[in-house]
């Protein structure tokens, strides 16, 4: 009888963490490496939320809290879901969990049976399929084209729903792609949804503030409140306000399921960090002023990338909406040879032949779901974003036919 689970099969590990690991351990032996594979803002978290938590332990605020999250902290989601997205849930309607990924994790453990599909466009994050294969689930999931933004169409959704769909996962702004879906985009996507009552909607809005230039944040339930009742809202404050390390997700949703999302948490971790959470009470209450400067800064720093990396030699990269992220492709630079003979066959073969011959770690798009792309996170600072594309620039020039 084997000692490990058999679920353990059907999952892989995540590629942005090995990436991340990959490139520390380079870094430890000597190596001049460039880190671009983690999704974490290079800020500080502002002085005003670590006060908060500094007030909190001297409070002695370091007893276990309420599974669900604490009152301030519940109090505090209901009322930024009203006012940043026209949203009303109740304190009672929303959970705090150790980051975002554990409020998914969850919500799927509360929901999904065998057989249970779940919709997940492409390129995704890397650990959607892999929870609701966790979870007991069947990923479904749908290719989008770069030519269209990496952006689902109402036409495919509707393709894709079967009598077993039980969630339909929406990502926007989008991780790896930094695509945003507009308000006429999502209203598409929600009109396919009214015509199958059957289908739940999750959606996973970590990356809400980072939207650049005149472009307008929605979710679905906001766009069609009539989805309210069978939609989950995630979110959380790891990205806007530079509180990765912290690890505080929330959801607001149907009151049945957050209930059901409370059991599972009272026998798996119980409630979040007290710290993080009061930390996390000052982050939605106290002042956003830091938000659109930070917001200024990364888009600086997208346009840097994306005008650089299209002056690479067969690379193409579109310009995203959002989040902190570029997803080149590399198609052009597929069987092309490096300068030791390596065939680049692959996307994962030309960011590990990046990764020796130059130094910059990335990810390969197919760990995403989609390839040939690489992604590129630009949360580090211009100096670091300008050294690493001349150094792609030079890879890229370097391959031959």
């Amino acid at each position: 009888m084997a000692f490990l689970a058999s679920s353990l099969d059907r999952v892989k590990p995540s590629a942005t963490i090995a990436v991340s690991q990959k490139a520390r351990d380079l870094k430890a032996k000597g190596r001049d490496v460039i880190g671009l594979g983690a999704g974490e803002p290079d800020f500080d978290t502002p002085d005003n939320i670590k006060r908060a938590a500094i007030e909190a332990i001297n409070r002695g605020e370091t007893k276990y809290t309420p599974i669900s999250g604490i009152p301030q902290l519940r109090e505090a989601i209901s009322k930024k879901f009203k006012r940043e997205n026209n949203l009303d849930y109740s304190p009672a309607q929303t959970i705090v969990s150790t980051g975002g990924k554990h409020v998914l994790f969850n919500a799927f453990m509360a929901t999904l049976n065998p057989g249970d599909e779940v919709v997940i466009p492409a390129p995704y994050w890397v650990s959607y399929p892999e929870m609701v294969s966790l979870c007991g689930g069947t990923p479904v999931v749908i290719e989008t084209r770069q030519e269209e933004n990496f952006k689902l169409t109402a036409e495919a959704l509707e393709r894709a729903i079967t009598p077993r769909t039980k969630w339909f996962l929406f990502n926007s702004p989008s991780n790896p792609t930094g695509a945003a879906y507009t308000r006429d985009e999502v209203k598409a996507l929600t009109d396919v949804l009214l015509r199958h009552p059957h289908v739940w909607v999750m959606t996973d809005d970590m990356y809400e503030h980072l939207v650049y230039g005149d472009f307008t944040f929605v979710t679905p339930a906001e766009v069609e409140p009539s989805l309210y009742d069978r939609t989950i809202t995630i979110n959380g404050v790891s990205k806007a306000y530079a509180m990765t390390g912290w690890r505080i997700g929330y959801a607001g949703g149907p009151l049945e399921l957050i209930k059901a999302m409370d059991m599972i948490q009272g026998q798996q971790t119980s409630g979040a960090c007290s710290i993080a959470q009061w930390a996390a009470v000052e982050a939605l209450n106290g002042t956003q002023d830091f938000i659109p400067k930070n917001r200024e800064i990364f888009q600086g720093r997208r346009d840097l990338v994306v005008s650089m990396l299209n002056q690479a030699n067969g690379l193409e990269c579109p310009t995203p909406e959002g989040a902190f992220y570029v997803y080149p492709s590399c198609k052009g630079l597929i069987g092309r040879k490096t300068e030791a003979g390596k065939v680049i066959e692959t996307d994962e073969d030309f960011v590990s032949e990046l990764l020796e011959a130059e130094g910059v770690a990335v990810v390969h798009g197919s760990a995403f779901g989609l390839g040939p792309n690489f992604r590129i996170s630009y949360a580090t600072s211009d100096a670091l974003l300008e050294e690493a594309c001349n150094r792609i620039q030079r890879f890229c020039a370097s391959l031959r036919a």
